[in-house]
């Protein structure tokens, strides 16, 4: 059972409210829920938000997509015992989502994980998990003869994913990937989570994207990235070895307006904005994060903060 002592909560209804750790009963618990386990886009660590990373519980099951640097410690602080994690999404092979992966398996070992985690990801993930174990060989043969701890090389079963559609299914919940482009990367998926309690799709990153819409068509939550344009140069200025990062960011990423463009065509009943670029910029306000968003979506909006946590039904 996952312990929720220091999750916060996101109450929606006509606002949003934070509840401080620990408030609600344990009667109270969702089937269904999303964790918010890191919100700023990029790889660069700072003070503020954690890199990317988010968490679908349902039934008690926890499901990773993405793993940014600081996932596992956030895990840690919402209250998931990181070896009841079951399965790893992982959407592209950009660093700020899949930096920790084999660090977060390699902390649900350390923590005690004897039962298997299956994870998915594009082409390379099963070469990505072969060459994580010869990196840290001596380490993992070590505490196993030491230490009489099972073999992690044989509880961490990966497969790459190489089209679109289903790519698990369990009696809870369906999985089913989207190829959609953040140039120059090809091999980028969304995610789409059937649950008992709603349907949710997470964006990845991706540029503008109508075909997005259509996989999301009727979600009961969409996550989706965001790019606030007029911040571009400020994050650019700061960045001192990216000559052409500007170009990459505006290419690769979706603005709030379009985002709204697509929530809109999706007819979504709730949006998630997350993973925001910049993501550190302590001039950009929620109001800034949603004002463009609003001129073609008129839903319920909600702006992502680590920790945060959605029930469904919403």
């Amino acid at each position: 059972m996952i312990d929720r002592r220091n999750a916060l909560k996101l109450a929606l209804g006509s606002a949003a409210v934070l509840a401080a750790p620990g408030v609600r009963a344990q009667t109270d618990k969702a089937r269904t829920r999303i964790v918010f386990l890191g919100t700023k886009g990029g790889p660069r660590v700072g003070n503020g938000a954690s890199n990317p990373a988010n968490l679908v519980v349902v039934n008690d099951t926890p499901f990773v997509i993405d793993c940014g640097m600081g996932v596992s410690r956030q895990l840690v602080r919402a209250g998931v015992p990181i070896p009841q994690v079951k399965y790893i999404f992982i959407s592209h092979h950009h660093s700020d989502h899949n930096l920790e992966y084999g660090n977060l398996f390699y902390n649900a070992w350390a923590a005690g994980l004897s039962t298997p985690i299956h994870s998915f990801g594009p082409k390379g993930i099963e070469a990505m998990t072969k060459e994580y174990w010869e990196l840290n060989k001596f380490d993992v043969e070590t505490r196993i003869e030491d230490e009489g701890r099972p073999d992690p090389r044989k509880l961490l079963i990966a497969k790459d994913i190489r089209d679109d559609g289903v790519v698990l299914k369990t009696s809870d919940v369906t999985v089913t990937a989207f190829r959609t482009p953040h140039p120059p990367i090809t091999d980028n998926f969304a995610y789409k989570f059937e649950t008992p309690d709603g349907t949710i799709v997470f964006s990845s990153d991706t540029a503008y994207n109508p075909k997005l819409a259509e996989f999301a068509k009727g979600v009961d939550v969409l996550v989706h990235e965001c790019l606030y344009v007029p911040a571009v140069d400020r994050l650019v200025a700061t960045t001192k070895n990216g000559a052409t990062l500007k170009k990459h960011l505006l290419d690769s990423h979706t603005s709030t307006e379009d985002v709204g463009r697509i929530a809109a065509a999706a007819g979504v009943k709730t949006l998630v904005l997350s993973h925001f670029v910049p993501g550190d910029d302590r001039q950009v306000t929620d109001d800034d994060w949603t004002r463009d968003v609003k001129k073609n979506y008129s839903g319920r909006i909600v702006v992502a903060k680590d920790l945060m946590e959605l029930k469904l039904p919403v």
